[in-house]
């Protein structure tokens, strides 16, 4: 039998923040409706929050380099082509979140942790959602991503020698 297992991901959150709550106060009542056995909600975006995505896809582009993109049917996601690595950034409107697999470690961990930052700015400009590096508990508007390339590092670094 071959199973097929889903890469594990370093994982960046960004959300609209609801007025009158903070971060966590926003994601516990996002979190309060969650079936972890119910398929996601079909992708529902407002003209406005297509705006959002068409500048961030924009952006990304013109700051970052090339691109690809695709429409799910529950979000719009874009990958980054080329070095440092693959970071996938998946919108959903009033959430998002980047991924960035476990297998970079050292110098390479530092460059697609900068990039990984980078897009997350960008989004937060663009469309308003507030970032959190939940994994080192850090914003992304002011966080350091020094701090992100070392637990993606040691994690990756732990993976390689004790899973394969």
């Amino acid at each position: 039998m071959v199973a097929y297992i889903h890469p594990v991901t370093y994982d960046i959150m960004l959300v609209r923040v609801q007025p009158g709550l903070t971060l966590h106060e926003t994601l516990d009542r996002l979190n309060a409706g969650f079936d972890p056995d119910a398929d996601p909600p079909p992708l529902r975006l407002t003209g406005a929050q297509r705006n959002e995505w068409a500048r961030i896809l924009g952006r990304v582009s013109r700051d970052v380099g090339a691109v690809e993109s695709e429409e799910y049917l529950y979000s719009l996601t874009l990958q980054t082509v080329g070095p440092p690595g693959r970071v996938q950034l998946d919108y959903c409107g009033d959430t998002a979140h980047i991924e960035v697999a476990y297998r970079h470690s050292g110098e390479a961990a530092l460059e697609v942790m900068r990039l990984a930052y980078r897009i997350a700015r960008i989004v937060e400009d663009e469309s308003g959602l507030t970032g959190h590096d939940f994994e080192v508990g850090q914003p992304t508007r002011t966080g350091d991503p020094v701090k992100a390339a070392a637990r993606l590092s040691g994690v990756s670094d732990w993976a390689q020698h004790h899973l394969s």
